[in-house]
């Protein structure tokens, strides 16, 4: 059965990203009432100016600040009562070394990508009951299955996050809220756009990064048909987990990707520089935005 969009409460954090945005886009375009969340206020001003429909809301806040999310959830309450679709998206990544970063660094991103979300789903547990059909749907990654050496932050991040929704989904499911994950390989995005510039993970340049309308196909097959997991690119999903059987051969299995990774990181280099989104300078590649 087709999900219906009409008269739902979609709220989306991360909403003025590449995936965010889409899917406020696809969704609006539905039916849905839109809530983006953010702390980038013009650009989620710019996205809810251009949505179909009536009844979208933006709300800029900093997700590691505590009092701005109770603050968003009473926002959310005053103005639509419930929350039908909750969806924590907002992420970020760095390709600063483990051995080099600072540790307010290391705390920021586990905040952000790990802690943030679960508090909001927490405080929005009042909201969803007040739905008939309440689900809770976050943006995971493959990361969250597979060791990547470069980003052991945002590894560790979304390892978190996909065992508590795993664990939440269990536990939710018999109080009538359903709940679930998008694990996405690397897509599209310009958080991928700066990563690839500041010399991010080459493994998940082995394949060309997918469309984000690709990851927004996910998450409406998830609403159609509610599962814990489901992944844009199943095949990528089964070799990671296949490697995964054996994690003491990864030292030896990782060389035979890395080539491959590194060839499709170059390409997707010159891809972003045909886009007017990246330029090289001497050695080195520069962010255009």
């Amino acid at each position: 059965m087709k999900y219906s969009f009409a008269e739902k409460v979609i709220v989306i954090t991360g909403g003025s990203g590449g995936i965010g945005a889409h899917l406020a886009r696809d969704f609006a375009a539905k039916g849905a009432t839109i809530v983006l969340i953010s702390r980038n206020e013009a650009k989620l001003a710019a996205i809810i100016e251009s949505l179909p429909g009536k009844g979208h809301r933006y709300i800029a806040i900093d997700l590691t600040d505590r009092t701005a999310i109770k603050s968003a959830i009473q926002i959310i309450e005053d103005n639509y009562g419930k929350i039908d679709v909750l969806i924590p998206n907002a992420a970020i990544t760095t390709t600063d070394r483990f051995d080099v970063r600072s540790i307010e660094s290391i705390e920021s991103e586990l905040d952000i990508n790990l802690v943030a979300p679960l508090i909001f789903i927490r405080s929005a547990i009042p909201l969803l009951h007040a739905s008939a059909d309440p689900r809770i749907i976050t943006t995971g990654s493959l990361g969250g299955i597979f060791p990547l050496g470069e980003t052991p932050m945002y590894t560790a991040s979304k390892f978190g996050l996909r065992g508590a929704m795993l664990s939440m989904s269990l536990d939710l499911a018999g109080k009538g809220i359903t709940a679930g994950s998008v694990l996405p390989s690397a897509t599209d995005t310009p958080m991928l756009h700066k990563e690839a510039i500041e010399g991010g993970n080459s493994l998940q340049f082995m394949d060309p990064p997918q469309s984000t309308e690709t990851v927004v196909k996910s998450f409406i097959k998830m609403l159609d048909k509610p599962r814990f997991e489901i992944y844009p690119k199943r095949s990528e999903s089964w070799l990671v987990k296949i490697a995964l059987l054996i994690p003491n051969q990864l030292p030896r299995l990782m060389p035979l990707f890395r080539g491959s990774g590194e060839k499709g990181h170059k390409k997707y280099l010159k891809e972003l520089e045909t886009r007017g989104i990246a330029r090289k300078n001497g050695d080195a590649w520069e962010y255009l935005g």
